[in-house]
């Protein structure tokens, strides 16, 4: 990696971050805004006293779930277009390498992920009232590296991509196997051996028991760390197999 060309990288996604008004409130606004929409859904679904309602549950587990799919999405399609306007073949010509680019794309998500995290955890604790045994940090860290895996597959993915459309494809591909097998509808443990397998080697699955550790649990143990090691590990990769395979002319 050239240090130089990797900050001009990161500084000229950020500077086009800030000028996509649309897509800032895309990242910040609308995950919040759905958490928002579905606690009315479950507001007035009755529950026997004394027993908590299904919201404050699937509120946590959403905390991974909404930041990977639209980071997914949103830094797919990004690339893409850089790749259809001809701007990566002139980036081509400058000094500037895979890594350089990848990293810098990286940087420049990863902290709006940070931003969409803030804002999406503020959201759930203090307007919708979901209160969780572990500190909020955790989940803020949690939602942040789910933001960073979608990032670095999003990027993967749009490799193999030859429009925004086929992107955008990926995306049920990649998020709806999760969704079923994370562990939000049924527990991986009550899965069929096969697709606990499955589950095992899907990062969602691993954001989602962290999430359930900081709901549950007021002190972290080794499971909740190796949780945040296993995503951190995913979104290393895919960053590196993206660098790897990013095409250097467009199809």
């Amino acid at each position: 990696m050239n240090p130089q060309t990797y900050a001009a990288s990161t500084v000229r996604i950020v500077q086009q971050l800030l000028a996509d008004h649309r897509t800032l409130a895309l990242i910040l606004a609308v995950p919040a805004l759905l958490l928002t929409l579905l606690y009315y859904v479950f507001r007035d679904v009755p529950v026997p006293p004394g027993v908590e309602g299904p919201f404050p549950r699937i509120a946590v587990t959403m905390l991974g779930i909404l930041p990977m799919l639209l980071m997914f999405a949103v830094t797919s399609v990004a690339m893409l277009r850089e790749r259809t306007t001809g701007t990566l073949e002139r980036l081509w010509t400058t000094p500037l390498h895979r890594v350089d680019l990848i990293a810098g794309y990286a940087t420049a998500f990863a902290g709006t992920a940070v931003l969409q995290s803030l804002v999406l955890c503020a959201v759930t604790y203090w307007f919708l009232g979901v209160t969780t045994a572990g500190a909020a940090g955790w989940v803020i860290l949690v939602a942040a590296l789910s933001s960073t895996v979608g990032i670095a597959c999003g990027l993967l993915a749009s490799a193999f991509a030859r429009t925004e459309f086929q992107a955008v494809q990926f995306m049920p591909l990649f998020i709806g196997p999760q969704i079923f097998l994370c562990g939000l509808l049924v527990d991986t443990d009550l899965m069929p051996r096969a697709l606990q397998w499955v589950a095992d080697v899907l990062p969602l699955t691993y954001a989602v028991d962290a999430l359930s550790h900081v709901r549950e649990n007021a002190a972290m143990g080794s499971d909740f760390t190796w949780d945040v090691v296993a995503l951190a590990a995913f979104a290393a990769g895919a960053l590196a197999l993206a660098a790897l395979t990013m095409p250097r002319s467009t199809r």
